[in-house]
């Protein structure tokens, strides 16, 4: 079996945001760059698919240079191997389209991915992935079974879970639940070591077509001074509740 997991490279959750002088961009200096979480997720149930069945496990990433030492770390989690498309992604469609240009010709028999990455927050890619190759999708799996030339996933649903039995090649994006966040894999030292000399392939993107440009981004307003109001002054209270935060 081969599976194809979708690896994205995203701002480590304790990093400060900030954009460019004229917020048409995301500012980059003095970001520590990490494996999406949810990636992650996708990428160590791969692994354990890898152990169980024998599988081979390729991660794939849209990007340019800077992404190449995530990657790297995905291949010391236990990938056998990677690609990388060398282009900044500027959509998900852009991302999605490249993703399936390589996976047309793996023919891989599985592919994973999380169902978001946690910077942008679309959650679009893996279904544009699932429309371009024509395959089935499941979105938001929270567990994963293959047998065979089958696999059964169950995904959270509002007030329950569903369970859903597809064939292969199919597109399963994941998310906290797909494996126990205790099996997350830390690379160890030997992992790190290997990972230096684990195929990395470098691709030129196949297409320049975006349908999305982003125009300008603002960030979160900085909370307001706490104002403490005196327990005897309910007037006062009642005021600040109405007026300021309205909330009554």
């Amino acid at each position: 079996m081969k599976i194809l997991v979708c690896i994205s490279s995203v701002p480590d959750t304790t990093s400060k945001i900030n954009f460019t002088a004229d917020k048409s961009a995301f500012d980059k200096n003095g970001i520590q760059w990490v494996i999406n979480p949810l990636d992650e997720f996708a990428l160590t149930k791969a692994i354990k698919l890898q152990e169980s069945q024998g599988a081979t496990v390729t991660v794939i990433n849209v990007g340019d240079a800077t992404t190449e030492p995530v990657i790297r770390k995905a291949l010391a989690i236990g990938a056998n191997d990677a690609v990388r498309v060398n282009l900044d992604p500027k959509d998900s469609f852009s991302t999605a389209k490249e993703i399936a240009a390589v996976a047309q010709n793996g023919g891989y028999d599985l592919i994973l991915c999380g169902k978001e990455s946690i910077d942008y927050n679309g959650g679009s890619v893996p279904g544009m992935l699932a429309q371009l190759l024509n395959q089935p999708f499941v979105n938001a799996s929270v567990g994963l079974d293959v047998n065979g030339s089958e696999a059964t996933a169950v995904r959270e649903i509002e007030g329950g879970k569903e369970t859903i039995s597809v064939k292969l090649p199919a597109v399963i994006a994941g998310q906290k639940g797909l494996v126990d966040e205790k099996d997350l894999i830390i690379p160890n030292m030997r992992g790190i070591m290997s990972a230096r000399t684990k195929p990395l392939q470098v691709v030129e993107p196949s297409s320049s077509e975006v349908k999305v440009q982003g125009v300008s981004y603002d960030s979160v307003p900085p909370r307001a001074a706490v104002k403490m109001v005196s327990p005897d002054n309910l007037d006062e209270l009642v005021r600040l509740l109405h007026e300021e935060a309205k909330v009554i």
